[in-house]
């Protein structure tokens, strides 16, 4: 098939989406598919090699720009290309960019005005390089924020046009009001325009069902894959037992509850030595909730066990996850994904989760965890604590968890689900 593949860029941040729709992309041309991925908003930065276009559309400048004067809503030819260069991009993309759901209502709700919207400039200059290539068999946008470029695409290209379901409620559930509920009834008004949605998870395809009115018959089921390279070398023996984190460091990612249920197990735990290890993109913004992370932890008496490694490339990650006894995110939302769930699995690293969101799904699915027993902090400690306390039932887990990643959610699965769920959604829509 050929596919038109879409992502959206989050500047410095390994951002999950991002990863995902790389690998997807990646393993597709590595099946022989033709497929294109081309950035929105911002170049993409993924811990592997990056097979996105190097041109960006609806970049992050101009669309902000648009937003906030009609000035820039106006051709401007040396600014327009100034805007649109890869070097500003790239240098744009080097500061930390505030995605802040509470300051960019406006935005999101004039990006899912599409063509009606501010950034009407941006959408002519891409439905005008669509026109002038050979169209592909389908084409994907990266989530529903971005609906509103699916008609304009459709036009365009003729072609149908899916929308992938990967995380965006979270940010769509902090907007503030009355964006919040504009953006969501945009969307739905919208779904007419997209000839079917791919969610990354079961959980998120009732979710979007349910709570957002999207039509079943139209939702389709992509698990996430991971790239399984180098997940099979050898765990990294360590002294100590080790509890590891790797997300954003964010409230809604759960750091400090994963702190508060780390002291509690060290309180319970007769465990001579011990360590917390986080990792993960650290925003400005979030530093502060970081230091009081730390202040809990030294407070408990337990800050010399606690380390923070910042975010890590690829080789790092691996040496990271093969360093840890057991892994934990548990996020204070109901997240749909998991993608570093699957990759400490496949390192061979046991889980211990709460019992939201997609986590049951790919706890079960894998048998390469726990799911705490309540949703306090004091089951998760009884989980981690489950899980020290029996070395035996650990070690299968983490063996039933590497092979259940293998089975169910590698990149080669993840691409199959893709191409069953694109053929269907071409056949459904022939071309006029």
């Amino acid at each position: 098939m050929k596919i038109l593949s879409f992502t959206a860029g989050a500047a410095r941040m390994y951002c999950g989406s991002c990863l995902r729709d790389n690998a997807l992309a990646a393993e597709l041309k590595r099946q022989g598919h033709d497929v294109i991925l081309q950035p929105l908003y911002t170049p993409t930065r993924t811990d592997e090699a990056n097979v996105s276009e190097a041109r960006v559309f609806l970049n992050g400048i101009s669309a902000y720009l648009d937003q906030e004067s009609a000035f820039f809503r106006k051709e401007h030819s040396l600014l327009d290309r100034l805007w649109d260069a890869s070097w500003v991009l790239k240098l744009a993309s080097r500061t930390s960019i505030r995605v802040d759901p509470h300051r960019l209502g406006a935005l999101t709700v004039s990006t899912l005005r599409g063509e009606d919207g501010f950034q009407l400039k941006e959408i002519r200059k891409l439905a005008d390089w669509l026109r002038s290539e050979s169209p592909p068999d389908i084409a994907v946008l990266p989530n529903s924020l971005l609906i509103g470029l699916a008609r304009p695409i459709r036009e365009a290209l003729r072609r149908p046009v899916c929308c992938t379901l990967q995380g965006e409620e979270l940010f769509l559930n902090q907007l503030p009001e009355p964006y919040r509920m504009e953006a969501l009834e945009l969307i739905r008004a919208k779904a007419s325009d997209v000839d079917a949605f791919i969610a990354v998870s079961e959980y998120s395809a009732r979710y979007w069902i349910r709570e957002s009115g999207l039509p079943e018959r139209k939702m389709h089921v992509v698990p996430l894959g991971i790239n399984l390279e180098g997940f099979d070398a050898p765990r990294i023996p360590r002294d100590r037992f080790t509890v590891g984190y790797l997300a954003r460091i964010a409230p809604e990612k759960g750091l400090d509850t994963l702190a508060e249920a780390y002291i509690l197990f060290r309180r319970k735990a007769d465990v001579d030595r011990a360590a917390l290890r986080a990792a993960g993109y650290l925003a400005l913004e979030h530093k502060d909730y970081l230091n009081g992370v730390r202040r809990r932890l030294e407070k408990a008496g337990l800050g010399h066990e606690f380390s923070y490694e910042g975010a890590l490339d690829r080789e790092r990650k691996l040496e990271f996850l093969r360093g840890l006894d057991v892994f934990s995110v548990p996020c204070t939302y109901d997240e749909p994904k998991g993608i570093s769930l699957l990759e400490a699995m496949a390192a061979g690293v046991p889980v211990a989760q709460p019992r939201r969101g997609a986590f049951p799904e790919i706890v079960e699915r894998t048998a390469g965890g726990v799911l705490a027993r309540s949703a306090d902090t004091g089951g998760l400690a009884d989980a981690i604590y489950e899980l020290w306390k029996n070395s035996a039932m650990a070690a299968e887990l983490g063996r039933q968890g590497a092979q259940g990643v293998r089975e169910r959610y590698s990149a080669g699965r993840m691409a199959e689900s893709a191409i069953e769920a694109y053929r269907a959604v071409v056949a459904a829509n022939p071309v006029p």
